[in-house]
C-alpha cells in the first residue's frame, strides 16, 4: 500500500496557470500547450482544468495501483465498494463520488491523511473511515 507518511493534496481551487500573452512571447517559442491554452476561450479553459482534475485523480489512482500490485477487485474488496466504482474511478467514466467513497478508496490504498488548501493554507485532515477486515485469503492472494 502506499507509504504511510505520504499525503494526499487537493486544492480548494485549481492552481493558476500563467498564460503569456502574445507581447511576452511570440508563437514560435512557446510550446504546443502554452499556444493551445492562449487560443482556448475562458469557458474552455475552465472546462480545461475541470477534466485535467479528473484526469489526475485517476493517474493518481492508477499509479499508486500499479505500485502497490492492487487489482480492481482487491482495492474494492479492501475500501468495501464495488469493483465498478473503482473501474468508473481509474477509468475516468464517473466524474462525480461520494465524499465517503472516495475517503475509502484513500484508505483502503493505504492513505490515512489528506491535505486540503483552504485560503492559502493546508488542513491536515485524517482519513476517520473505519473498514470492513478482510479476510487472510485476500490478503495473501495480493502479495
Amino acid at each position: 500500500m502506499a507509504n504511510k507518511n505520504e499525503f494526499i493534496t487537493i486544492k480548494k481551487t485549481p492552481p493558476k496557470r500563467k498564460t503569456p500573452t502574445s507581447q511576452s512571447l511570440d508563437s514560435a517559442s512557446m510550446t504546443t500547450v502554452e499556444r493551445l491554452m492562449q487560443s482556448m476561450t475562458p469557458k474552455q479553459r475552465q472546462k480545461y482544468e475541470e477534466e485535467y482534475k479528473e484526469f489526475a485523480l485517476s493517474e493518481m489512482l492508477l499509479a499508486i495501483m500499479e505500485q502497490d500490485k492492487t487489482s480492481v477487485r482487491q482495492l474494492a474488496k479492501i475500501a468495501g465498494v464495488s469493483p465498478t466504482i473503482i473501474q468508473a474511478m481509474r477509468s475516468g467514466t464517473q466524474k462525480d463520488y461520494s465524499l465517503t467513497v472516495f475517503l475509502k478508496v484513500l484508505k483502503g490504498l493505504g492513505c490515512k491523511r489528506f491535505k486540503v488548501e483552504y485560503h492559502g493554507k493546508y488542513l491536515d485532515i485524517p482519513i476517520q473511515i473505519e473498514l470492513k477486515p478482510i479476510s487472510s485469503k485476500t490478503k495473501s492472494s495480493k502479495k
